[in-house]
């Protein structure tokens, strides 16, 4: 895992989520859509989550991630 990977597997989810009408994906769609591990999702969300471009929340059992 290289800092170039997280950086293009955060790109990959950041695109998911601008794709969608409400910016808003469970971390099951995530994984669905960009066909990403889940460490790899995981390193991702850190990435995002430090640019401040993700809030991360919960919705019954699941995780939930949001553009901001």
């Amino acid at each position: 895992m290289t800092i170039e990977a997280i950086g293009t597997w955060a790109g990959e989810i950041y695109k998911a989520l601008d794709s969608t009408e409400t910016k808003t994906l469970g971390l099951k769609a995530v994984k669905k859509a960009t066909k990403l591990k889940k460490d790899e999702i995981m390193a991702a969300i850190g990435w995002l989550g430090r640019e401040g471009k993700l809030l991360v929340g919960k919705n019954d059992e699941e995780i939930v991630l949001t553009l901001i």
